[in-house]
């Protein structure tokens, strides 16, 4: 496929998506893995949001509906959790509040795939997970090895595209996928398959890296919840754009993390702009049409 030129008027869109979080400052509901809670944290910390753990059966649907937005990662899928995740995702959905699910290993382990697979019927706003996790949550393969994708961005795009396509039964829809990759595919009927370039990576030599990204997509849902597309791009190339940044300053993955969050905090809008490496794969009218 020709590597298409990178599109300034995403790098300008994804600026001002990003001066629109730190303006607002939301608050990211965040029903995630015990692994990543500090990181996943300091990460929305460092952008200009803020996080709230609220895994709790009976205060998680409450909180669901006050916060900016909601994410629900199934990591560590304890039987609370995995409770309080479906409370506070119904909640959401009722409420009007946009939510992340990330399918973190989903595919080959029964208990945290059919939990990813009861959320998917709620109809999260972005669905995030790398290329494994995102076919396994639509059905469309068994999953990969671990947290580790074992296929590329590529082979998730069609069962992307298909999510999107238009509501379920109930009237529920997918409205944007995210994949994860070396290079990152997103697919919503605004936008149509946009490839972020941008990243580094020791993203995946440091605890967290994939699934901070999902909190940032739902930080930036809660400033343009009419728009998850524009959002989950815009999210996605915050994040690697910032990683891509503190690699040039790190020795390793120990000092990676910290310059990350240095970066996360510091990037301006000129730094966005200058170096975003957005492409449009296909015609925004053509993705998402059922037939």
């Amino acid at each position: 496929m020709e590597t298409a030129a990178p599109e300034p008027s995403w790098a300008h869109r994804t600026a001002e998506l990003l001066e629109a979080v730190r303006a607002r400052g939301p608050l990211v509901h965040c029903i995630t893995n015990t692994v990543v809670q500090n990181v996943t944290a300091n990460v929305l910390l460092a952008l200009g949001a803020s996080a709230a753990m609220v895994d709790v059966v009976t205060e998680a649907g409450p909180f669901a509906r006050v916060a900016d937005a909601l994410l629900v990662n199934t990591g560590t899928p304890h039987a609370e959790p995995r409770a309080a995740s479906l409370e506070a995702a119904s909640a959401a959905v009722d409420a009007g509040t946009p939510w992340v699910l990330d399918p973190v290993a989903v595919g080959s382990l029964p208990v945290r795939t059919a939990l990813a697979r009861d959320l998917l019927a709620l109809g999260p706003t972005v669905l995030r997970g790398n290329a494994s996790e995102v076919l396994a949550v639509l059905g469309a393969s068994a999953g990969g090895r671990g947290v580790d994708s074992t296929v590329g961005t590529d082979d998730a795009r069609d069962a992307a595209v298909a999510a999107v396509a238009g509501p379920d039964p109930d009237g529920r829809r997918v409205a944007a996928v995210a994949v994860s990759g070396p290079v990152d595919l997103l697919v919503a009927p605004g936008i149509g398959s946009v490839r972020v370039a941008n990243g580094t990576e020791l993203l995946t030599r440091i605890t967290g890296g994939g699934c901070a990204l999902g909190a940032v997509v739902a930080a930036f849902t809660a400033v343009s919840p009419d728009d998850a597309g524009a959002a989950a791009v815009a999210a996605t190339a915050v994040h690697t754009i910032a990683a891509e940044l503190a690699a040039r300053d790190a020795g390793g993955p120990g000092t990676f993390q910290p310059h990350f969050l240095d970066r996360l905090a510091s990037l301006s809008p000129e730094d966005v702009v200058r170096e975003a490496r957005i492409t449009v794969e296909q015609a925004p009218e053509t993705v998402g049409v059922s037939a």
